[in-house]
């Protein structure tokens, strides 16, 4: 869907300085009154209060909020259970008929599956897990991709009061082990494959060889959809068969009702010293955050909106977004296994016209690519279901906002543009749809009742138009608890260099009317003859060039300048890498930033090396150009990218 004539990404942003919400969009808003916060910051802990009591409680809490600083306990004494949440209250009001999910598997495999249909299977699947041994508080390790039972696992769990933990399937044998071992998880439950570009993945041969390791695991507990995969059929003596354990389970299960603080997840993130941080959420916050981010960012209407977050459930994304903020809601959404370009260019977009998806929430990495694509694929589909778009994971370069905008919304979409982190469990900073007046490429504001600040290098707060440091300075329902077995770390990684305040190495500046612009993190801020440069504002200079896809800036030291910037550009369809484009985009870098900005060097290359969630991994990008060894790729989507990177600097080196 476009606009009746095509128009240059320069023509778009013109036109599109600002992005007020169309007035048919505020007249059915969930919240248009900016009222809203002023309301929440006047008392943040009453406004939370106020989501958390459209919860289903067993008990109520008898304090708000424990706030013994860096640890906070929301609803203290009030107990509940996540997947009556998500669940049964839907179904006690009728709802039960209600279409949950909308399941395409890569191969063209569909389902239907109510909310009645999913508390079957989650209560089967939490019987099973009863019946090998798993109780409260026993941690569970799932490797699945993305279908439906993954979900149900994920519920299954919560409802028995087990401490799950998704692993992205896709993680490398080691990766997974190591995070089995630190939570020393009692169950693994997996898929024996996943399809992924048109192959079938052999998710069960990495979790033999991880669980080799893994003294701790009495069961491995197998969902069939690898098919006749060989390592499917060399069963361990710790494997047990979906069909043996779950299948015939009752559809019944009593939830156990939990403490609003006990654990729900533990979700593991990296750390800048290698080993894997794996970070705690609880229950009655974390439920009150994805209930009340999902209500109100996504505008959801649980009787008309089909809702699609692209994202996949072994991210936090697809916890929040994908899990529990949307079924708390009780909404419909849609659920694709594959990849986005399989076995088509416009497999997603096809999906928004067949399901008539309203709310479309990706990553900008994915824009991106869509853009490189070309525009010809969303542009044969009827995409006119769709009414708000979302964009997550990394700062959204106003490019492929206005692209995003035009070819995807048909220039009437709102987009909600959003920051958060698998540690703050839920949206921090992001328009609401019904009220922000949007500005392609920033984040805004922060959501109601949140406070985020900017720092300086001192800890004194930056006023008015400028750049710093992004802390949080107040406690929030759904902020981690703690890195798990590890609270010395928790305390040194969040909040130490701000004392009092959260700070998980985010900057972000503030323009003149207010907006907040996230830059990334700080390591990812260069200093160039003492002037500190970002290298978003680098990327967004050089994926303005009608030549360029998408790219990854780094900063490399420098004899006289300290440091300066390097370039990794991928080429849109149609151009070819020459030296004279490369001065040509040196040279536009130079006319849109500043002489300082201009990179020392343009790579042009087919692929960036980025994680299985999509962010570039310029960490990596620095040691090539440095020169250095390469560590650990195995949470690389693709390893192999590095090679043909090293070999292409080195090429412009010599």
């Amino acid at each position: 869907m476009t606009d009746s004539s095509p128009k240059t990404i320069d023509t778009l942003l013109s036109e599109h300085r600002t992005f007020v919400p169309p007035a048919d969009f505020v007249a059915q808003a969930n919240v248009s009154d900016a009222s809203v916060y002023t309301t929440a910051d006047a008392d943040y802990e009453s406004w939370w209060a106020s989501w958390a009591e459209k919860l289903q409680w067993d008990k109520k809490w008898d304090t708000v909020l424990d706030w013994q600083l860096p640890y906070a306990k929301w609803f203290v004494g009030g107990k509940l259970n996540a997947s009556v949440q998500c669940l049964d209250r839907h179904v006690d009001a009728g709802n039960g008929g209600r279409i949950a999910f909308h399941f395409e598997g890569e191969p063209g495999d569909c389902r239907t599956l109510t909310y009645a249909d999913m508390l079957a299977g989650v209560c089967q699947v939490a019987n099973g897990l009863k019946s090998l041994g798993v109780e409260k508080g026993d941690r569970v390790t799932l490797y699945m991709p993305m279908v439906p039972e993954l979900a149900m696992t994920v519920l299954a769990c919560a409802r028995i009061g087990a401490i799950f933990s998704v692993v992205f399937a896709g993680f490398s044998p080691t990766s997974l082990k190591d995070r089995v071992q630190d939570q020393a998880a009692k169950l693994i439950v997996c898929a024996d494959g996943a399809w992924r570009g048109g192959k079938v993945l052999d998710l069960k041969k990495v979790v033999n060889e991880a669980v080799a390791d893994c003294p701790s695991v009495e069961n491995v507990l197998v969902w069939p959809r690898g098919g006749a995969l060989k390592s499917s059929a060399e069963d361990l003596d710790r494997d047990v068969k979906w069909a043996d354990v779950v299948s015939s389970q009752a559809t019944t299960c009593e939830p156990e009702s939990m403490d609003a603080e006990d654990p729900l997840f533990i979700l593991y993130t990296s750390g800048t010293t290698g080993k894997p941080k794996g970070i705690l959420h609880t229950t009655g916050g974390y439920m009150t955050g994805a209930l009340a981010t999902s209500n109100l960012v996504f505008d959801l209407k649980p009787e008309t909106d089909v809702y699609w977050c692209t994202a996949d459930i072994g991210w936090i994304t697809g916890h929040s977004y994908i899990v529990f903020g949307p079924m708390a809601n009780g909404v419909t959404q849609v659920m694709y296994e594959g990849a986005p370009n399989y076995p088509k260019f416009d497999r997603f977009w096809e999906l928004v016209a067949k399901y008539k998806v309203s709310v479309f929430y990706t990553a900008p990495t994915a824009i991106r690519a869509f853009m490189k694509w070309g525009d010809e694929h969303p542009d044969q589909h009827d995409l006119t279901s769709l009414r708000l778009l979302g964009s997550v994971g990394e700062p959204i370069n106003p490019e492929a906002w206005v692209w995003y905008l035009h070819h995807i919304g048909g220039g009437n979409c709102p987009i909600v543009d959003t920051w958060w982190q698998t540690e703050t469990g839920g949206i921090m900073i992001t328009p609401l749809p019904g009220i922000t007046t949007t500005v392609p490429g920033s984040a805004t504001t922060p959501f109601p009742g949140i406070e985020a600040k900017l720092l300086n290098e001192d800890g004194s707060e930056v006023i008015g138009a400028g750049g710093g440091y992004l802390a949080l300075t107040r406690p929030w329902p759904s902020m981690l608890r703690g890195i798990w077995g590890d609270n010395e770390r928790y305390e040194e990684t969040y909040w130490s260099r701000f004392p009092g305040k959260y700070f998980a190495g985010d900057g972000a500046k503030r323009d003149e009317d207010g907006n907040l612009w996230i830059l990334g993190r700080v390591d990812d801020v260069m200093n160039v003859s003492g002037h500190r440069l970002s290298t978003m504002e680098i990327e967004s200079a050089l994926v303005a060039h009608e030549a360029v896809a998408e790219a990854a800036v780094i900063g490399i030291a420098h004899e006289l300048k300290g440091q300066t910037p390097v370039g990794f550009v991928i080429l849109r369809n149609g151009y070819e890498a020459t030296p004279e484009l490369s001065e040509e985009l040196r040279a536009f870098v130079a006319k849109e930033i500043g002489g300082l900005a201009r990179p020392e060097k343009v790579i042009f290359t087919p692929e960036l090396p980025k994680t299985r969630s999509g962010k570039i991994m310029r960490r990596l990008l620095r040691d090539v150009a440095e020169g250095k060894a390469i560590g650990d790729v195995t949470t690389l989507a693709d390893p192999s990218v590095l090679q043909g990177l090293q070999q292409e600097y080195e090429a412009k080196e010599s």
